[in-house]
């Protein structure tokens, strides 16, 4: 049985903390470094529900994408709701530990997953990391599609592939325009729109997507954006890093239980569809 400090070890490996952005929170949140570890469960975000799933799964290490806390606090008191997934995480002796953008940088990373369900070939980073020889590593992936689809063709396989949520696939731009190139960037990407212009694919599948700079990107060119629910973008790493654990556990003889939560943790959780309106209808008084 490894302890968790060799576990960390091996997951700082693939994921270092260093080149995680200035303003992230990331690494080993809690837990006690001497302390075995035989079962763990990856999930997008450290919620309580997320945390009562590990708790009944035995698990011993909770490794999450997002951050428990970004931002300073000066309590973990269980009257806030962090701070009662703290104290339910020590009182099960369930570590927690956190790969948030140094795991969207990676190599493979966040986006390389995200394109890996939607069966797309990544061709590199839509931002290189200029620390990375390689050229392998950055933020997003510019890839290509093995035989053109058209955006609508292309939402759908995304609404397929990617987990379920209220919110599907937004599009923005032509239908039925053909797509030959991609890039994704999974969680929110609409600071990228200068990068993906600059690379010259035909649609961007991201998520968080806002009005106003979806409506000057759609003035700039005729990229296709599709926009996707954040936690789905997301998810598909959970898997990734999951198998990435499962053979480091295997090369050390660590038999390590390695499982992925299927708890969908997106915040919506329904979507009422407009009724169709002629073009002659405009807005309401």
């Amino acid at each position: 049985m490894p302890r968790l400090s060799e576990v960390i070890a091996a997951l700082d490996n693939l994921w270092p903390a260093e080149r995680a952005e200035s303003w992230d929170a990331v690494g080993t949140v809690v837990g006690e470094p001497d302390q075995g570890v035989t079962r763990v469960l990856f999930a997008v975000d450290p919620v309580q529900e997320i945390v009562e799933e590990a708790v009944k799964l035995g698990a011993d290490l909770l490794v999450t994408h997002h951050p428990l806390y970004l931002r300073g606090t000066t309590t973990v008191s269980a009257a806030t709701f962090k701070g009662r997934v703290v104290h339910t995480l020590i009182k099960n002796d369930i570590a927690l530990h956190v790969a948030h953008t140094n795991a969207d940088t990676a190599d493979p990373g966040v986006s390389d997953a995200l394109a890996g369900a939607l069966d797309l070939n990544v061709v590199g980073p839509l931002v290189p990391d200029p620390s990375d020889p390689a050229g392998r590593r950055g933020l997003g992936r510019v890839c290509e599609l093995p035989h053109p689809l058209t955006v609508r063709e292309l939402a759908a396989r995304a609404a397929e592939r990617l987990p379920a949520t209220a919110q599907g696939i937004r599009v923005a731009g032509d239908p039925e325009a053909t797509v030959r190139t991609v890039a994704v960037s999974g969680g929110s990407g609409d600071g990228l729109f200068d990068h993906v212009r600059a690379v010259g694919v035909d649609a961007f599948l991201t998520a968080d997507l806002r009005h106003h700079p979806v409506s000057e990107a759609r003035a700039h060119s005729p990229l296709a954006l599709l926009d996707a629910a954040h936690w789905a973008t997301e998810w598909p790493w959970c898997e990734l890093g999951a198998a990435q654990l499962d053979e480091i556990s295997d090369r050390n003889g660590w038999d390590l239980r390695v499982h992925v939560s299927k708890t969908v943790t997106d915040p919506w959780t329904a979507h009422a569809a407009s009724a169709p309106t002629s073009s002659a209808m405009g807005a309401p008084n």
